[in-house]
């Protein structure tokens, strides 16, 4: 698998994963346009995207999710409560979407992908995360929530390679401008991982994980630099046998191969 953040933070995000003879969008939140430009550029072909993921309803995940789906007339697959709020609040009605629903925990097929849906715990009304296989390699897509439940935790543990969150630095936040309300609900279970939280989930994990990608990152509140040195020092002596990378707002991301 060859997997692609298009853009990632507060104001949009959307990743691209590559299989051999398909791929698939996790998340919608540019405008079709930009997502369609952002996947040429990333030297892909729209054409091959079989399905959208959908994590949750906010507006940075699925801002361009009725458009995009619709040009390239492919369905939408989210946890009953994201679809239903996608749908009820669709600007458009006209063009019939296909969507599908997928429960917790719950295993299900698009081309060469097997993908289960994993719950979250964030302030959407049904959120989650992916568990994506193909061609005997496991990547664990993990983003907006305030804690890790232990049955998905225990299925990122077991993953090649991880797009995780690392949403914030508690220093950072505690001393910035938000609101005192805006800081208890990103700090809270429902809220946003920090980097101290992501580095102690990748502390525990001791499975084969050869490959991380930093997510979700708050561009007030956090920074590169202190996301990747925080799970580092997780990492220990074992960092350099780690590919670790961070997906930014504005830029394509590199590619992670699994």
């Amino acid at each position: 698998m060859r997997v692609t953040a298009l853009s990632s933070g507060s104001k949009g995000n959307s990743v691209l994963v590559e299989g051999a003879s398909g791929s698939l969008l996790v998340d919608a939140g540019l405008s079709a346009r930009d997502l369609l430009a952002r996947i040429a550029a990333a030297g892909a072909d729209p054409a091959a995207i079989e399905a959208v993921l959908v994590t949750h309803e906010h507006t940075d995940h699925i801002r361009g999710l009725d458009a995009f789906s619709k040009r390239l007339d492919i369905p939408v697959y989210g946890t009953p409560g994201t679809i239903a709020e996608f749908l009820l609040h669709r600007k458009s009605t006209k063009c019939i979407i296909e969507t599908r629903t997928v429960h917790a925990f719950e295993r299900f097929m698009i081309g060469e992908f097997a993908i289960e849906s994993l719950p979250l715990s964030h302030d959407a009304r049904d959120p989650c995360g992916y568990a994506i296989e193909a061609d005997g390699a496991r990547l664990g897509y993990c983003t907006d929530t305030g804690v890790v439940p232990e049955g998905v935790r225990e299925r990122l543990g077991v993953c090649d390679a991880l797009v995780l969150e690392a949403n914030h630095c508690p220093r950072m936040l505690e001393e910035g401008p938000y609101p005192a309300m805006l800081k208890r609900r990103i700090r809270s279970r429902r809220g946003h991982l920090s980097n101290e939280q992501t580095a102690e989930l990748l502390r525990s994990f001791s499975g084969d994980l050869t490959a991380v990608m930093l997510a979700h990152l708050s561009e007030t509140n956090n920074t590169p630099d202190r996301a990747r040195t925080a799970v580092e020092n997780a990492f220990g002596l074992f960092s350099s046998e780690i590919e670790l990378s961070v997906a930014l707002q504005q830029t394509i991301s590199a590619p992670m191969v699994i």
